[in-house]
């Protein structure tokens, strides 16, 4: 019976996480890329950064989405890192509403009660064809989940009455003085990072204090143990992120651990300053007074422990937030200090800018990342443009062997950037999307093999002319300039391709008539040179391989100028609204 018991009670655990995990899901779909913009709009100083990071994360009840989420915006260069510190100390902050909704609903109201009903009008939502209303679903069953698997852990936990050994054993870890507060605050950190989320070790903290197993200053040791364990999932984010990414996650765990100093230090006055609130508040026992004792959720003294813990958890995070929000600068410069810079930042320019601190927490957000990366792609490859335009007139055998390994470089520096991106957009796809996100996805498949056959084309180039030098055949100045003319058009295309990548990107995309002048007139430059070099041929008979390596350059210049209006039409048949 206790084994059935035990694996009834890691269910109800596995319910409560999926169930916050649909919720916050199907509201950070709801809220769609508006997340985004807010966050990268409302930064503009420490305060705002503050309030911005309390409300993304009341809004999608989950610390770790929104942590994740300005680690990625840190590694993508849309926030800086003082700005980034701000929005995680805000982001603790919005937690704890967490906290307040289960002890409120989970333990007072018995929200429960209305979970199942509450599931029909989920499924009923999840059906709709609208994307929204299945968003809405996705968080309304979610929301039901999390209570019953409350509900169900609740009823599974031990009763102390018909198994008195188990209070005995939680006793002997609480007889210990301060030594037992830190025993706690580990125990609670380590189960946080087991379960990869604070706020199911909240609610078991919760669960344990209101049926008695463990008294109020001892759940509040559990807590600020979860304060520090939560920091782990930034931190694994940002492992595979860049250097600033690291920083962003790194200060969350100072903030936190800074906290937790603090908060042992001052333990007892601060337990008795949060149970002079709550009994002022909320007109209950004081849960830090002498000879408090819980024996049910249901009684006074339950009910001013659970408030007790949730107010230890708002009081502890913006008491933290209040005195480090005037040292963000020197936070910043603290964790610079700790996570040092490659000494070759060569190594770092090309990684992938956006999205190398892993996916996003919704498909919608993803998809933000992925475009930033696609026009950080295209600016990459009009830079091996650049060299191909070097190799041409470059006459000195060791430099133009450098620009040749640098077009190799940028040929293999894009099969990979594509490779990365498309996987990315695989793990994407896997994701359930709305049919606008696939059809745009669906584009950008197309736009990164476009920019791949670019980057080839740079070294097709290097390879025409290694074998011209091998003849050694030599360009006339006449057709250097053409060659030059045909590459400053090329160049021309790349800039429109990128800002109408950016209009895409932005929604303020309308047509790309630009990109069809540009494309126009590479073709007319191509063919009135052909037409020149037939006769040339004709008239003077001229070198007859040297022409041909001409031509060749010359073509491929033509085709960069096809893979670069493809490029176009992709977008516009994706993003423009018609």
């Amino acid at each position: 019976m206790e084994i059935l018991q035990l694996f009834t009670l890691l269910g109800a655990l596995g319910m409560f996480l999926y169930g916050m995990n649909l919720m916050s899901s199907g509201l950070q779909k709801a809220a769609g890329d508006r997340l985004r913009a807010f966050l990268s709009a409302m930064t503009s100083n420490p305060f705002k950064g503050v309030m911005t990071g309390v409300g993304v994360t009341s809004i999608i009840q989950s610390s770790s989405a929104t942590t994740v989420m300005v680690v990625s915006f840190v590694n993508a260069g849309l926030l800086t890192l003082v700005q980034a510190i701000s929005v995680i100390m805000g982001a603790n902050i919005g937690t704890t509403v967490t906290a307040w909704m289960v002890s409120w609903l989970g333990f007072k109201a018995d929200i429960s009660i209305l979970a199942v009903p509450l599931m029909l009008f989920g499924f009923l939502f999840s059906n709709s064809k609208k994307d929204n209303r299945k968003n809405i679903g996705e968080l309304i069953v979610g929301f039901s989940l999390l209570f019953l698997g409350l509900s169900f852990m609740k009823d599974s936990v031990p009763d102390l009455r018909e198994t008195p050994e188990v209070l005995e054993f939680v006793t002997s870890w609480a007889a210990h003085g301060f030594g037992s507060v830190l025993l706690f605050l580990v125990f609670g950190t380590v189960l946080t990072l087991v379960l990869q989320s604070s706020s199911a070790t909240m609610a078991i903290t919760l669960i344990m204090l209101s049926m008695g197993w463990i008294p109020f200053d001892m759940a509040c040791a559990m807590v600020l143990g979860e304060n520090i364990g939560t920091t782990i999932t930034a931190n694994i984010a940002a492992s595979v992120g860049n250097t600033q990414a690291k920083r962003a996650a790194m200060s969350h765990t100072i903030f936190n651990v800074f906290g937790v100093l603090w908060a042992l230090i001052l333990f007892k006055p601060f337990l008795r300053l949060v149970g002079y609130i709550t009994e002022a508040l909320f007109g209950l026992p004081n849960p830090a007074g002498e000879g408090f004792t819980v024996t049910d959720s249901v009684s006074p003294e339950g009910t001013a422990a659970l408030y007790g813990l949730s107010m230890l958890h708002t009081l502890f995070n913006t008491i933290n937030t209040l005195l480090l929000i005037w040292f963000t600068k020197w936070i910043a410069k603290a964790v610079s200090w700790i996570v040092r810079a490659p000494e070759n930042q060569e190594k770092e320019v090309f990684k992938l800018k956006y999205i190398s601190a892993g996916p996003l927490a919704t498909p919608e957000l993803s998809v933000e990342q992925a475009f930033d990366e696609i026009i950080h792609f295209a600016q990459i490859s009009k830079t091996g443009a650049l060299y191909a335009k070097e190799a041409v007139c470059e006459t000195n055998a060791d430099k133009f062997e450098v620009l040749r390994g640098k077009l190799v470089k940028y040929e293999e520096i894009s099969d990979r950037v594509e490779y990365e991106i498309a996987t990315f957009l695989n793990s994407v796809s896997a994701e359930e999307i709305s049919e606008s996100t696939s059809i745009k996805i669906k584009a950008m498949y197309k736009i990164v093999g476009e920019l791949e056959s670019l980057g080839d084309s740079g070294e097709t180039i290097s390879r025409i002319l290694s074998r011209k030098n091998i003849h050694k055949k030599d360009f006339d100045s006449d057709a250097i300039k053409n060659l030059n003319t045909m590459a400053d058009a090329v160049l021309v295309a790349y800039d429109v391709m990128i800002a109408n990548l950016t209009a895409a990107h932005s929604g303020e995309l309308t047509d790309i008539t630009n990109a069809y002048n540009a494309e126009e007139h590479l073709n007319t430059l191509r063919n009135n040179f052909r037409d020149a070099v037939i006769e040339d041929m004709e008239r003077d008979g001229g070198n007859y391989q040297t022409m041909v390596y001409y031509m060749d350059i010359m073509n491929t210049y033509e085709r960069m100028g096809d893979f670069i209006i493809n490029i176009s039409q992709d977008l516009e048949r994706a993003f423009v609204h018609k």
